[in-house]
This record gives structure tokens, sequence and C-alpha cells, in this order.
């Protein structure tokens, strides 16, 4: 979702102060961009600790907010919430309000923008060159710098909340007030863009003697997420689907998955994969954000790598479509034999290739493995496809659901975050598997807490692999992240380099075994050394 936005956010402390009283924040968390600033109220003795203290809980409470609430409902709770903990804390530490704040955020869902400000500091949306101030001043009079609502100024409080839609282009600014006692609008439309640049500007025209803390937190939009659109969509789910079904021209032929919820369909005599969402959709909305989100993936993608998808416009029902691919799973295939050295290599190529174009996207596959790799012709020559965009995840999720135990990298089951090198582990893993038809640490079963013992190497199965080869996938499949492949572009560099590829051996192998020729070498020196010695003794 990131890949949508640039975010900034920047701030620098009034005259020679070495900390701000301001605090801010721009977080994108899985559906939502959060950008918060809060200017502590520096006559209050505990203005620095309530600004901080509420961006982290608005940023915690959101990210972890029920998926059932409404934006409005999260927003206006959660201000409710944290005011009557800064006001009720500072009573019984002060006898008097104390722990004031300032708080001005926004949070952008989809193609939309909701907005909360209490106290004086600005919210603005830049659109077309035009600057326009989106949030109240809450003080006496214009121009006054006396607050008639703060956070933790009082039990109760009202916001002021407003809502828009977003364009592409869009730049949302949200500062504290140092940037609007200094800045016309006129120059926040000319200089704003980034919070760097907008907030060094205006310390640059004092001469860097900042006479109030000075923050930003700017958000540009540089693409509307579709995602929260297609989920919007009053689209039912059919909880019952039969052969012979006719669903928008499509005809139903046969359940590919035992679910019956990926079904092989038939349109004017040319067959496709229409795939629905589990029926648990219907009522569990984390279900459905996740379907959603694999269908705009598949719909993105658009690269040989995969299967091309489309969502059609004009459903009846919530699914997507994708091409048919004739041909055979690479499990399949190697249940019959292993497969060749010069596919391999391709095999491996292809998966790192694909890897790289998924990391574009900030994405990473999650499930590379046989099963989900297809082989089939183009042009009479076979080539592999990648398939199962369900699996699909963001670069370091957190999430224990992408992956198949026996081809999930060690950390990964400590809680480790999806990486890179822990999808390069299940990319050596399914080309050790793709050579040999075994797994390098045995089958590893769901929940099973495993025990990663030093694999064979490839060649103790199959003798055709080349030496080098067989390093570069020994490397990619290795426990220690710290020996594995960190990155695509090392393995893959590799791959196109043989002659540059580095033997690998089993750290806990002795010298002979990992260095045999030095160890020769060395022998050879101190034995000729020796002999000298000794026809010396001799002589002499």
């Amino acid at each position: 979702m990131q890949q949508n936005y640039r975010l900034s956010a920047f701030g620098l402390a009034k005259g020679s102060d070495l900390i701000s009283d301001d605090s801010y924040a721009v977080r994108a968390y899985d559906d939502i961009i959060i950008g918060i600033v809060c200017d502590g109220v520096g006559s209050a003795e505990g203005g620095r600790e309530a600004a901080q203290r509420v961006v982290t809980y608005m940023l915690t409470n959101f990210k972890n907010r029920p998926k059932s609430w409404s934006i409005e409902k999260s927003i206006q709770t959660f201000i409710t919430n944290i005011n009557e903990i800064l006001y009720k804390e500072s009573l019984l530490e002060y006898e008097r309000p104390e722990l004031l704040t300032t708080l001005s955020m926004v949070v952008i869902y989809g193609n939309r923008l909701y907005g909360a400000n209490v106290g004086d500091s600005p919210i603005y949306l830049l659109r077309q060159n035009h600057l326009q101030k989106l949030s109240f001043d809450h003080v006496e009079e214009d121009g006054s710098h006396i607050l008639t609502q703060a956070l933790g100024m009082q039990m109760e409080v009202a916001p002021y909340l407003f809502e828009n839609f977003l364009q592409p282009k869009d730049k949302i600014l949200i500062a504290s007030d140092g940037i609007s006692s200094l800045l016309s609008q006129e120059e926040i439309t000319q200089k704003l863009f980034d919070a760097s640049s907008l907030v060094k500007y205006a310390s640059k025209k004092v001469k860097d003697e900042l006479p109030d803390d000075t923050s930003a937190v700017v958000i540009e939009i540089q693409e509307i997420d579709k995602r929260q659109e297609l989920k919007n969509q009053k689209l039912p789910i059919p909880t019952k689907l039969k052969k012979g079904q006719i669903i928008d021209g499509y005809r139903l032929l046969k359940p590919l998955i035992q679910n019956e919820r990926t079904w092989l369909v038939e349109q004017k005599g040319k067959k496709y994969v229409m795939k629905f969402p589990p029926i648990e959709a219907i009522e569990d909305p984390n279900i459905l954000d996740l379907f959603v989100k694999e269908a705009w993936n598949a719909k993105r993608l658009k690269a040989g790598f995969f299967p091309k998808a489309v969502i059609p416009k004009n459903r009846s029902y919530r699914y997507y479509i994708m091409e048919y691919i004739e041909g055979e799973n690479l499990k399949n295939r190697i249940a019959k034999r292993p497969i060749h050295i010069d596919e391999a290599i391709d095999l491996a190529k292809f998966l790192l290739k694909a890897s790289q174009y998924l990391l574009k996207f900030n994405l990473v596959h999650g499930d590379i493995k046989p099963e989900n790799i297809i082989i089939t012709k183009r042009h009479g020559k076979e080539v592999f496809k990648l398939v199962d965009f369900g699996s699909i995840v963001e670069i370091f999720s957190l999430t224990n659901r992408a992956g198949t135990p026996s081809y999930l990298a060690p950390e990964r089951f400590s809680g480790a975050s999806i990486s890179e090198s822990t999808e390069i582990f299940a990319i050596g893993v399914t080309l050790y598997q793709a050579l040999t038809t075994k797994y390098p640490y045995g089958e590893i079963e769901p929940f099973q807490n495993p025990i990663f013992k030093q694999p064979k190497p490839l060649r103790h199965f199959n003798k055709k692999v080349p030496g080098w080869f067989e390093s570069i996938i020994m490397r990619a499949i290795e426990k220690d992240k710290e020996r594995r492949y960190s990155h695509y572009s090392e393995m893959d560099y590799e791959l196109n380099n043989p002659q540059k590829v580095k033997p690998y051996f089993d750290p806990n192998a002795s010298l002979i075994e990992r260095a045999p020729v030095r160890v020769y070498k060395i022998a050879f020196i101190l034995s000729f050394l020796l002999n000298i010695f000794l026809l010396f003794l001799l002589l002499k």
C-alpha cells in the first residue's frame, strides 16, 4: 500500500533548545495511512509528555482497531478516551490540568481522507496548486494563541471532524502552529515538497532561531488505493456453486480445489479460472480484506511470471477471473523423476526474476514451492508460471499465514518477518527437491517445532549436479541466515557467473573437507622444509 503514497515527517526545536514539545508521526498500516502532529502546550508542565503519549496512543489503537468500526467511530472514540485519560491523570498528579496538547490528525482509507483536530495545529490540502485549510482553530479569536480546546483541558472534548475525497497528486500537510505563524499560504504552496524542506525553509527564514517548536507531516498521494473501492462494492458472495451453473456468461465446469471456491469455467468456447471468496468472508471482514487484496494483486501484477487476471466491472457476484494454464505442476513432475540440470537452472532464474518483480511492489510470494509452479508450453518450449495470488504478502510482514512449513526458513518459526532471505530459502528448498525429490530438512508438518540438522549435499543424491550449482543451492538453504544470501541479486549474480561461485562447505566440517587443496599445499611445504632440515643435519 505504501507505494501509493510518499510519506515524510520532520521537526525542529525552537531557538537553541535540543528537545521539542511537539510530537509527530506518519505510518502506513495494512489498509490505512495515519498522520498526526501534537503540539504540547508550552505553558503546561506536562505538555511534552501529553504530546508524546497522544501520538503513541493513536498509532497503537489505529493499528489494532476493530475492523468492524468505521474510521469516524475510531477517531471519535480514541480521541475521547485519550482526552479522559490525560485529564484524570493530570488531576491526580498536578491537581489541575497540566497534561495538555493540541491534536491534528488525518486517516487515509481507500480514496477518502478523514481528519480531526483539537486546538490550533493546522491541516492543509494542496490540490492543483491551490492550498486549502481543512482544520478549525480552537482559539478565542482569529490571530489569538489562547486555546479554547486542547486534549486534557476538560473532561469532555469536541474535536472538529472533516472528510473529503482524494485525488492523485494531492498533498496533505499537518503542521504545528510554528509553520503557520512563520509562513504565508503562498510560501507553503511553493515550498511544500516534503516535511524536511518545509521546516528547514521556515527555520532559514528566521536565521535558525525558531520562535516556536516547528513540525510537519506531509503525505503525497501518488496513486489512489483501489482496494477499498473494490471492498465497498455491494456484491453478494455465493454460498453454493454447482456444475453447469452460469454466472455472468461463464459456465462452471468443475471445481479445481476441494473447498469448491475455485472453478474451471468456460465462456464462448474458451476456458478460464474463476475464484470466489471463502464463504466465511460474508461474516468476517478480515477474510474479505484478504480476498480483495488477493484479487487486486492478481489484477495489477501484469507480468509473464503469473497467470493473467481481471476483475470484471459488471459482476453480479464477488469473484475474479484468471487465464487457465494447461500444464503440469512441478510437484507432479518431480514425483516421476528429478528435473534436468538445465531445467533447474532455468527454474532458479525464473523464480528469482519473479521475486525481483514482486519486490518492485514491496511484495513477496510467500509460498514458493513445487505445487505452486506450473510447467506449460509456449511456442513449443516449456516455461514456468507461478500461481497462488492468495499467498502474496507485503515484504517484512510478520504474518504466520504465509508459507508451507517444509519451505519456511528456520527464523520464520520463531516469528521473524518475511524477507528476501526467507524467500531465497524457499527457492533453495524447491530447487533441492526438484533435483533430488527430497526435502533438505525432511518434511515438516504444521505446528511442528523442527530441528534443522545439516542437510546432505545435493550430489549425494544426484551426481549430475555441477559443483557450482550445488554450492548456490546449499547457500540458499543455509539454516544460518548470516551465511545465506540476503538479496535476490546476490544469488542471481552467481547463477549467471558460475566461475565466480565460491565452494560451499558445512561450517562444522574439518579443514581438510573445507579446503583440501590448501591442506595438501601446506602439508607439501612442511614436508619439503622437513626434508631440507634433515638433509642439513646429515651433511653437518
